[in-house]
């Protein structure tokens, strides 16, 4: 079989893998009355909905079939991430296990933890959080204070972090602590990543509620809390190089363009259903031509990780470009909408977005950071 026919084959089989993913988000909402959501990787957390998306074979797809999964790639997975963002399915519980723990176990777990974990990913019966940022460590995370010191059979891990999402709910944190001493020298040196119960005793967890009053953030206190040496994740004193690859599924992916997604396609809705001006109408093409763009560049990194590559850089720039776009779109809709005959679920789907819309260009990384990365990855800093 040629390159080109190959190539055919694989785009194929994507088109079909689409189209199955619609055909139960539409059954799978009108069976259990769930409706679109801004931000529903955050904001919608169901657990039940994660047990029958994986029941249907659409998680866990990365994930190698000796493991639970499916053993397909990285495009794969984008095509069906694409599909759950546009919909605006409530896939809070499984998203931080399937997007970043998952590819961490694979990369640096061992295979104990891998037959532990993995299967149950895939099945999606289980959730994760991931503990990094801490009051004085946000956008600087070399500068996390949380330690774990030596015991025997494993470590004692004491320290604080904050917005960790969904820690209330999460079977376990992933949390990246220091296991030697700073060196100011070399600030990434020393950091270690623990697979943490939040059952373990000594684990403290406490909520952060946002301004609309819901609850998806945490503080995560850890006290004298003891980690054998099994949920040590990875190589001791690797652990920034492998938050780092994390950091680049996390940063790149579909939902740093698409968290808006339903409220864009319902403002198209909208605007099918009326007379506009060519002026409305030029500002929402504009819209859609930047998420155009962004997608093939997002798409991009998706193949690269998909070949074995590392595109740090490229996942900073998705995740810059894609969040301010983000909060863009929020603007445009609103101020189209002052012009417009809307639905209310348009415009509480608005309220919500302002709400969430502060979020989008801090987590993962603030986008200042975020363009350090790109420039040094320049060789211009």
């Amino acid at each position: 079989m040629s390159d080109f026919d190959a190539l055919c084959v694989a785009d194929a089989e994507l088109a079909d893998l689409r189209s199955a993913v619609r055909e139960f988000l539409v059954a799978d909402s009108a069976a259990f009355g769930w409706q679109p959501a801004v931000d529903c990787w955050l904001s919608r957390w169901d657990e039940g909905f994660s047990a029958r998306l994986a029941d249907a074979g659409f998680l866990g797809l990365t994930i190698p079939v000796g493991y639970g999964g499916r053993g397909l790639g990285h495009l794969h997975r984008y095509v069906v991430t694409e599909e759950l963002l546009a919909a605006g399915a409530p896939v809070a519980a499984h998203w931080v296990a399937d997007r970043q723990v998952a590819p961490g176990l694979l990369a640096y777990g061992t295979d104990e933890q891998r037959r532990r974990i993995l299967p149950r990913i895939a099945a999606g019966r289980f959730y994760s959080a991931i503990g990094m940022s801490e009051p004085q460590a946000g956008s600087d995370l070399a500068a996390a204070a949380a330690r774990a010191t030596r015991a025997d059979g494993g470590w004692v891990l004491n320290g604080r972090k904050v917005w960790t999402s969904g820690a209330h709910r999460a079977h376990q944190v992933v949390v990246l602590a220091r296991t030697a001493p700073a060196d100011p020298a070399h600030r990434h040196a020393g950091f270690t990543q623990f697979l943490v119960p939040t059952d373990a005793p000594g684990v403290t967890i406490d909520p952060i509620v946002g301004m609309d009053g819901a609850h998806h953030f945490n503080e995560v206190v850890y006290t004298d809390v003891f980690v054998p040496d099994t949920d040590v994740l990875g190589e001791v004193g690797n652990g920034w190089r492998q938050v780092t690859a994390e950091l680049s599924f996390e940063r790149s992916g579909p939902e740093r363009i698409l968290s808006t997604a339903p409220l864009i396609l319902a403002l198209i809705r909208a605007l099918a259903a009326q007379q506009v001006e060519d002026a409305t109408a030029a500002r929402v093409g504009d819209l859609v031509a930047r998420l155009i763009s962004l997608r093939q560049l997002s798409v991009s990194v998706a193949r690269a990780l998909a070949a074995g590559g590392q595109p740090t850089n490229q996942a900073a720039l998705v995740k810059d470009l894609g969040t301010r776009f983000e909060q863009d779109s929020v603007e445009v809709v609103a101020e189209v909408l002052d012009s417009l005959e809307a639905p209310g679920e348009l415009r509480a789907l608005v309220d919500t977005a302002r709400l969430h819309a502060p979020l989008f260009t801090l987590r993962g990384g603030t986008n200042e950071v975020l363009r350090g990365v790109v420039a040094r990855g320049m060789g211009l800093r």
